[in-house]
């Protein structure tokens, strides 16, 4: 179902218009929450299948559409600029997003992030923003985060978008004090059931292998599980 978080993220200085969607598992709860960040291409099907997937799993899922404003003026500038900046509109929509599901009498109070791409990178930077657990799939990552909570990554050893990424998780359990770290054989978007349709006309599937991979997606959606589970139940 679509929930509007216009107001309360206005008010928080994230985006006038805030448009998110939530899965609600089956029952009467309450749950523990996610809060869901999309790839670049936004709040599209495919994250809204992901959503459903995890309520299917017992999560209160919100997925948050960061690029709300930035879609209305069809530009993502102002989203890339809070991600590279580590501040600003997109991190108060998610800190939206978070209190909202925390306010809500279905969540438990336990409440995750999950990110994928663009999503990825903004989960890993949420992670010391009172969230409890964080898994982060092939997003950018930081130079170096303190405090954060437990997280799983995933990344792709072919993953042409993040060039090295694979290698230098070697270290990333010192700067992230990550608990897994998981790197398939595989490129961005991996862990999709169905192809991305980009708003760019350049073939971004054939390019860059944006694609699916069935044989690593079940894998690393169980650990995913997993990790949640251990951490927000």
């Amino acid at each position: 179902m679509q929930v509007d978080l216009s107001a309360q993220s206005a008010a928080a200085g994230g985006s006038r218009t805030l448009q998110c969607y939530l899965a609600k598992p089956a029952g009467t709860g309450p749950f523990p929450g996610l809060v869901l960040i999309h790839e670049g291409f936004g709040l599209d099907y495919i994250m809204r299948r992901h959503a459903h997937r995890l309520a299917v799993a017992g999560y209160l899922t919100l997925a948050v559409g960061v690029e709300s404003d930035d879609s209305a003026s069809g530009c993502l500038v102002s989203t890339m600029r809070s991600l590279a900046s580590g501040t600003g509109r997109a991190f108060a929509d998610i800190v939206t997003a978070r209190s909202w599901l925390r306010r809500d009498d279905r969540c438990t109070g336990n409440v995750g992030v999950i990110g994928f791409c663009l999503g990825g990178g903004f989960a890993l930077l949420g992670t010391t923003d009172g969230l409890d657990a964080a898994s982060a799939n092939y997003g950018d990552l930081p130079d170096e985060l303190e405090d954060a909570c437990p997280v799983l990554a995933n990344y792709g050893h072919d993953d042409q978008t993040l060039p090295g990424a694979a290698a230098k998780l070697e270290t990333v359990p010192i700067m992230l004090d990550l608990e897994n770290e998981i790197r398939e054989a595989a490129r961005p978007a991996f862990i999709n059931d169905v192809a991305v349709v980009p708003r760019s006309p350049i073939p971004l599937t054939r390019i860059l292998g944006i694609k699916p991979n069935p044989a690593a997606a079940p894998k690393t959606w169980q650990r995913i599980e997993d990790h949640f589970a251990e951490r927000l139940r």
